[in-house]
């Protein structure tokens, strides 16, 4: 009696688990991927993500000697986030406004030439007219073979080179004026500290004091957590009836009975199979779209990683919404 009651038992117990399972996957599919397209909400499900941004020095290399945020922080855009020792920036920065007074006094001096150069010009140029009326001439002349020929090419040389004079303080007359346009640069020291470059809240803090900074070298990782978005999947039947801009109720567990405002505000023009997120043979065949909520979270309870449901007013199939 006791062999047969094990191949019963075994039985039951393939019968309750084969249940559970079908219990759950009922339970579960329409929170993934939409109720069908019968249903009168679209329920889905994902996670939270936020822009992210790492965050590093550029053009320098030095050790960190400033570094006042943990993670957790939040900071205001502009906020100095970071400081790299900058004693050789300085240092060269100083040395440029030594030489500021000096540069400034032959900016001065440049000015002098500049107007010395600028009426030299004038008076070229009332020469070169003044020639070019005397060759004229003399071209005539030595045509009817009044002058010589030698009187009629010295005009021409003393055209020549009345034009090269005036080439040549119209030279002048550039560089003075790059001169006068010379500024103190100050750029690279600039580069020594990191600035916030949005509101946001540090999510990783990658580097310490007295590291080695550099471009490309992670120090921070920056959250703006004022506008999160949910990353969802809807199933192949439903894509018809969501529409962008849509407004959406957002729920999570961490807040039971809270509800978010939403919008969709992407809707995936391609299919594609199930993330492999999901585990089951038969949902990683399924195929979806990708859509996108975005959510305000003033409040900063909505954090990156963080699991969410979205409730979504289904259309009737081909309707558009106005």
């Amino acid at each position: 009696m006791a062999s047969h009651r094990l191949p019963i038992k075994l039985a039951l117990a393939v019968v309750l688990a084969i249940a559970a399972a079908c219990g759950y996957a009922a339970l579960r599919w329409p929170a993934i991927f939409g109720h069908g397209p019968g249903a009168q909400r679209i329920v889905v499900s994902g996670n939270i993500e936020a822009h992210q941004s790492v965050l590093s020095v550029t053009q320098v290399q030095a050790p960190i000697v400033y570094l006042p945020f943990d993670e957790g922080a939040y900071v205001s855009r502009g906020t100095v986030l970071a400081r790299v020792d900058d004693r050789l920036y300085r240092r060269q920065t100083e040395i440029d406004r030594a030489n500021l007074g000096v540069q400034l006094a032959q900016v001065n001096a440049n000015r002098s030439t500049l107007d010395a150069a600028q009426q030299s010009v004038a008076s070229d140029h009332f020469d070169l007219a003044e020639k070019k009326v005397d060759f004229a001439r003399a071209e005539e002349l030595a045509q009817r073979d009044a002058v010589s020929q030698q009187v009629r090419d010295l005009a021409r040389t003393a055209a020549h080179q009345s034009a090269a004079t005036a080439a040549r303080d119209e030279a002048l007359v550039a560089a003075a004026r790059n001169d006068v346009a010379l500024q103190l640069d100050e750029t690279m020291l600039s580069y020594t500290e990191l600035r916030a470059p949005f509101d946001g809240v540090i999510a990783v803090r990658e580097a310490e004091l007295g590291q080695l900074a550099g471009p490309g070298v992670a120090i921070f990782t920056l959250d703006e957590l004022d506008h999160v978005w949910l990353r969802a999947y809807v199933n192949e039947p439903d894509i018809g009836r969501i529409r962008l801009g849509e407004a959406v109720d957002v729920s999570t567990d961490a807040y039971p009975g809270k509800v978010y405002r939403g919008r969709v505000s992407f809707v995936s023009p391609q299919a594609e199979f199930t993330p492999k997120t999901v585990e089951t043979h038969a949902e990683r065949v399924t195929l979806v779209y990708r859509i996108r909520i975005d959510i305000d979270n003033l409040t900063h309870e909505l954090l990156p990683g963080m699991p969410a449901d979205a409730s979504i007013a289904a259309l009737a199939s081909g309707e558009r919404g106005k």
